[in-house]
């Protein structure tokens, strides 16, 4: 699967790499004919996303190495630098696209367009959608980030194209020239697209949140495995490259389970989770539950009714309670919209060890890090 994504994103790149340089030498020698700067700025931002398939190319070539001493991992998320790469060349392209048109806005040229420029023009902007609408929809098939990048890109390069097409109708029918001011929006359209790909990609590099529905998904799946799990809880996915995740998570078990039914169950969770969602479970921490002592349920009810008091705890969970040790331990999962996040657990650990004080009360303190 690995090797055949990676055969799919080179060859969506050699495409995307000729059409482009075409469409940039065409583009290149109508803009030079008809004296069209927004024409020229369109050929570079064509030759700009022949750059950016190139980088798609080396990055998907340096993340299918295997993993070796130095990178246990992989190199799955030389992606996410080839993604960040390109994000910086587009910005590149149009800051340097922007200089050139306010340069032409001080000392302003008349266009002299030709109907076979204009059809050139023309057929770049149909070429350009369905190029676009090619790559986006190959780079969600695989799962790249750089496809979906620069086919995003490509749709928003057609749609200047057809703004050259605009400025140049304007020109024969009303002589007034617009080239300038377009190439000014062209810029800022190139930089904003630029900028948005280089925030999605930093947001991944630094780190996401588990989408809600993968992670339901995999609370169901490693619920399934043994009718006695009580709970699923603290999933967390370190993601090491499109479609590479390695996580952990907690379960809640009766504490009646010995450690060779515990051994058991965490390694069917482990290949379960990996045969339906091929993500690879490097742990699978236990939560005892209260099976033996008939008030600790009672005990739980009261604790939850008070933490749950407090609108910036969103969960709790792993209580267990031991009567005889007066041992009381729990985690609570405190909400990133609480002003103050360890003032707020330990308002609620003193509330808690008021209602008990007979308890050592042991709470650890929880992310909200996932669905």
């Amino acid at each position: 699967m690995t090797a055949n994504r990676e055969k799919i994103i080179v060859r969506t790149s050699v495409i995307g790499i000729l059409a482009n340089i075409a469409l940039a030498s065409f583009k290149a020698l109508v803009g030079l004919l008809s004296n069209s700067i927004a024409i020229i700025l369109d050929a570079v931002n064509n030759l700009t996303d022949a750059l950016s398939s190139v980088v798609t190319i080396i990055g998907t070539k340096l993340a299918g190495k295997p993993a070796d001493k130095r990178h246990p991992f992989g190199h799955g998320r030389a992606e996410y630098l080839s993604a960040l790469v390109i994000a910086i060349i587009i910005i590149y392209a149009g800051l340097t696209a922007l200089i050139e048109s306010i340069k032409k806005i001080i000392s302003p040229s008349q266009p002299d367009y030709t109907t076979s420029a204009l059809l050139i023009v023309g057929s770049a902007v149909v070429v350009k959608i369905l190029l676009g609408l090619f790559v986006k929809a190959t780079g969600k098939k695989v799962n790249s980030d750089s496809l979906v990048a620069s086919g995003q890109d490509a749709l928003m390069d057609s749609i200047i194209s057809a703004s050259t097409l605009v400025a140049a109708a304007v020109f024969l029918i009303f002589h007034i020239s617009l080239e300038a001011y377009l190439g000014v929006i062209i810029s800022l359209a190139i930089i904003k697209s630029g900028v948005e790909t280089l925030r999605e990609t930093l947001s991944k590099i630094l780190g996401e949140r588990v989408d809600a529905k993968i992670a339901h998904a995999i609370k169901r799946t490693v619920s399934s495995v043994d009718s006695e799990i009580r709970g699923v809880f603290d999933l967390v996915l370190n993601n090491y490259g499109p479609d590479k995740h390695i996580g952990s998570v907690h379960i809640e078990v009766p504490d009646t389970w010995t450690a060779d039914k515990i051994d058991q169950v965490t390694r069917k969770i482990s290949d379960a989770v990996y045969k339906s969602h091929s993500i690879i479970m490097a742990a699978v921490g236990i939560y005892s539950v209260n099976t033996k002592q008939n008030s600790a349920a009672e005990i739980r009810s009261k604790v939850s009714k008070i933490v749950h008091e407090h609108k910036d705890i969103l969960q709790m969970h792993g209580f267990f309670v031991d009567e005889v040790e007066k041992l009381m331990r729990f985690d609570l999962v405190v909400s990133f919209d609480s002003p103050n996040m360890k003032v707020m657990y330990e308002h609620v650990v003193n509330d808690v060890k008021e209602a008990f004080p007979d308890y050592d009360v042991q709470v650890q303190f929880d992310f909200d890090i996932s669905d």
